[in-house]
This record gives C-alpha cells, sequence and structure tokens, in this order.
C-alpha cells in the first residue's frame, strides 16, 4: 500500500504504530525500511537514518529531539507524533488516520490537527476515524456516519451538527426522526 501513496496512522500507536523496544530512527523507518536510502549492500546505513530522524523529529516537534531514544521512554503525545511523523513525512497521495488524538495532550492535539489539515490542504486524501464528534466537525470536508456495520449517511461539513450526526450515530435517519 506505500508503494501506492497510502500512508496509515493507526488506532493504537503502541501495538499497531510502533514497536516500542525500537529506538526512534528504527520506529522512523517502519515499512520504509527496504528504501535504497536506508540500506547499503550488507546492513541499514545509520548516520542516514539518524540524520534524516533528527531533522523529522524537529519538525515534528517530538520531544524529546533525541533518535537514538527508546520509543517506549516517549509521553504517548510524542509517541503519537513519531507515527504522524513516519507516516505524513512521506507525503501520501491518501492518509488513513485512526483516532489521531485519543490519549494526548493538548498541545499534541493542535499539532496533529494543523498536520492533518496542511495536508487536505495540500489536495490530499484524508480519511479520518474518530469518535471525537468536535474533531469531525472540525477537520472534516464530509462526515460518513456508521451504525452497526452499516453505512447511515453523508453530511457535508455545513449541514452537519451535533443533533444530524447523533442520529445516524444512533441508527436513525434524519427522514425517519
Amino acid at each position: 500500500m506505500r508503494r501506492l501513496g497510502v500512508g496509515h496512522v493507526p488506532e493504537d500507536r503502541q501495538r499497531m504504530g510502533l514497536v516500542t523496544s525500537f529506538v526512534a530512527k528504527e520506529n522512523a523507518i517502519l515499512g520504509y525500511h527496504r528504501d535504497e536510502a536506508y540500506n547499503r549492500t550488507f546492513e541499514m546505513n545509520e548516520s542516514f537514518m539518524l540524520e534524516e530522524c533528527s531533522s523529522k523529529m524537529k519538525d515534528y516537534d517530538v520531544r524529546p529531539a533525541n533518535p537514538e531514544l527508546q520509543s517506549s521512554l516517549f509521553s504517548g503525545g510524542n509517541q503519537q507524533k513519531l507515527v504522524v511523523m513516519r507516516e505524513m513525512s512521506r507525503n501520501p497521495e491518501l492518509l488513513i488516520v485512526g483516532q489521531p488524538t485519543r490519549g494526548v495532550d493538548i498541545g499534541a492535539i493542535e499539532f496533529i490537527h494543523r498536520r492533518i489539515i496542511t495536508m487536505r490542504d495540500a489536495g490530499k486524501a484524508v480519511l479520518l476515524v474518530s469518535v471525537e464528534l468536535d474533531e469531525i466537525l472540525s477537520l472534516s470536508d464530509r462526515i460518513l456516519v456508521m451504525f452497526n456495520g452499516e453505512m447511515m449517511g453523508e453530511i457535508s461539513a455545513e449541514e452537519a451538527d451535533e443533533r444530524k450526526i447523533g442520529l445516524l450515530m444512533a441508527g436513525i435517519r434524519e427522514e425517519a426522526a
């Protein structure tokens, strides 16, 4: 999927987004480790990995900006920014983001939201999956609501409000309300 230009920020950063026993520079290339830039004939290009990860950590405000730090030692928000950094810095044509701000502090939430908006404004497709209604309303152009595995409806961001979305989330189509 990555070769097709698809990035993915999974819902669970610790189980699916990171290998917490790896250091940041290793997590920064997960799924991209076969790229020529990271490889030499028989070994990984450690100096390139270190330099690139350090630069990206500064760009994505990952604290501390230490590519050699074990990923489990970062705060939840900085772990999430590591995953976001890895996926967004590749400039994918489609970014699938699941619960991007779950369990992170307000500063990380604002940072991640700005990055999602930047991608959207650059013409990239962003599929945001979230249970946070405020997040959906502030980031979406259009909203699709599912209930019990069924698509209940689609609402444009301009028409969306808590009542309309809430009814669809409860399995009630507006015409039935």
